[in-house]
């Protein structure tokens, strides 16, 4: 993602420990992991910190493509 490399060194890192959250349980409270409605309906989004998330999709039980990072800018 273009997106990731334009990060801070902290957010990386952050970002870095939620994937292994997420790899571990994609539903931890702690990413606050929910669907998107509208015009992103069928992706669902993860929290990083306050203002960072990720935008990604189930292809299927084993694999998750990750879309784009960043504020809530993403969205549009």
């Amino acid at each position: 993602m273009r997106e990731y490399k334009k990060l801070s060194i902290p957010i990386k890192r952050l970002a870095e420990k939620r994937e292994q959250i997420f790899r571990m349980n994609s539903y931890d409270p702690r990413l606050k992991t929910h669907a998107l409605q509208n015009k992103l309906k069928g992706f669902n989004v993860f929290s990083i910190n306050f203002q960072i998330r990720v935008i990604f999709e189930f292809v299927d039980t084993n694999t998750v493509w990750f879309h784009s990072i960043g504020s809530h800018d993403i969205y549009k």
